[in-house]
């Protein structure tokens, strides 16, 4: 399924014209958020490409957006669509197939939600795959924000399909399901609780998105402040008993860079830059993919390297396998199950992290091997 994916982005005018589509509407969505972040500041400031001007806001009014999407039933309709197929075609739960379905639209935490009823009845096997399928994929509100970074477009949008389905495989070969789980034979939406009121009009259900939107980015904000500087602290402490040991710049992507070095040999990155692609892997693994993104697109050596380099980097990146995800994840699946599932999503969420970002790796790994005429991807 990645492998058809990949050969039909990568080497079909149908495939590139299909999904450069889907990336320009993303783009000009973005353009919409520079004219609240214009009307905040001005028209200059609103053409930055910082983080704080360019992706934030892009994030914030992407989920009032949804939210729209949502009061119409737009959505859910995508979602469950998407659902059949891959419990058609792959055999899990239904559960399991509308978070892996839902993941690379709306977030882990968000996904999560979709099927909140179910939660506390949940296998093992099953909480394992949508951890895993929430790691492997980034979402629709960040996607947003990166293609504003002036990443590929087309790399990351068919990266999120793709990992959909290297998800499941992986978190199956890593922890198989041995139990029935509830949902298994059937794709529904739980009904929703009679307490949750829905919105009234769009224009409230607009509203409760701007506001949940300001939290998502706030959150993002301060906890990408919190780990580089946490990073930066270690970093400095690491850097000083390098220093008596004459390894100078001595770091934890240092470490992570060599242990991560053959995987990217793998991943047929070109030699001269294998090096660099792997500490890019290793920066998004400790701190976050915002921070590689942004080395990718503005630092150097990164933003000097080849086309295909450039491009793998991209799809290898395109996951939110990272530190800052555990947390978030713990915090959001332990409120949704009331803590009664608190052991078992302890046990079970390195495994899922690191199965993750197996699956973004793989979707890397298969996007290589059918690269050809890169002429027509723009970095």
């Amino acid at each position: 399924m990645q492998f058809i994916v990949a050969l039909f982005v990568l080497r079909t005018k149908c495939g590139f014209d299909v999904f450069n589509f889907i990336s320009t509407l993303a783009r000009e969505l973005l353009g919409f958020a520079k004219d609240g972040v214009a009307f905040l500041t001005n028209t200059e400031v609103s053409q930055f490409g910082m983080f704080f001007f360019t992706v934030l806001p892009a994030v914030a009014f992407f989920v009032a957006f949804v939210h729209i999407l949502y009061y119409f039933g737009i959505v859910q309709w995508a979602i469950i669509k998407f659902a059949h197929f891959f419990f058609w075609s792959l055999r899990v739960s239904g559960a399991e197939a509308i978070t892996a379905a839902a993941s690379p639209f709306i977030g882990i935490g968000e996904s999560a939600i979709l099927i909140k009823d179910f939660m506390p009845y949940l296998t093992k096997g099953e909480l394992h795959q949508i951890m895993t399928s929430g790691f492997s994929t980034i979402s629709g509100a960040v996607l947003v924000g990166y293609i504003g970074l002036g990443l590929n477009p087309q790399a990351l949008v068919s990266s999120c399909v793709m990992s959909i389905p290297a998800s499941i495989a992986v978190s199956k070969l890593r922890h198989p399901e041995i139990d029935e789980p509830l949902t298994s034979g059937k794709v529904h939406f739980p009904e929703k609780d009679e307490s949750e009121e829905r919105p009234h009009n769009v224009l409230q259900a607009f509203s409760e998105g701007a506001t949940l939107g300001l939290k998502i980015a706030g959150t993002m904000m301060i906890q990408c402040m919190c780990i580089i500087g946490l990073v930066a602290l270690i970093n400095g402490i690491l850097t000083w008993f390098g220093n008596y040991w004459n390894i100078h710049h001595f770091s934890l992507e240092l470490i992570g860079s060599y242990i991560l070095y053959p995987v990217t040999f793998l991943l047929g990155t070109p030699r001269d830059e294998i090096y660099h692609v792997s500490k890019l892997i290793a920066t998004k693994f400790i701190q976050n993919e915002f921070v590689a993104y942004n080395l990718l697109m503005n630092e150097s050596p990164y933003n000097e390297m080849s086309k295909r380099g450039t491009l793998i980097a991209t799809y290898a990146l395109c996951g939110f396998a990272n530190l800052g995800s555990v947390g978030i994840t713990l915090g959001v699946l332990n409120t949704l199950t009331n803590n009664s599932r608190a052991k078992d999503i302890s046990a079970l969420i390195l495994s899922a992290l690191l199965s993750g970002m197996i699956a973004t790796l793989l979707s890397a790994a298969i996007a290589a091997m059918v690269m050809h005429d890169l002429n027509g991807f723009l970095g």
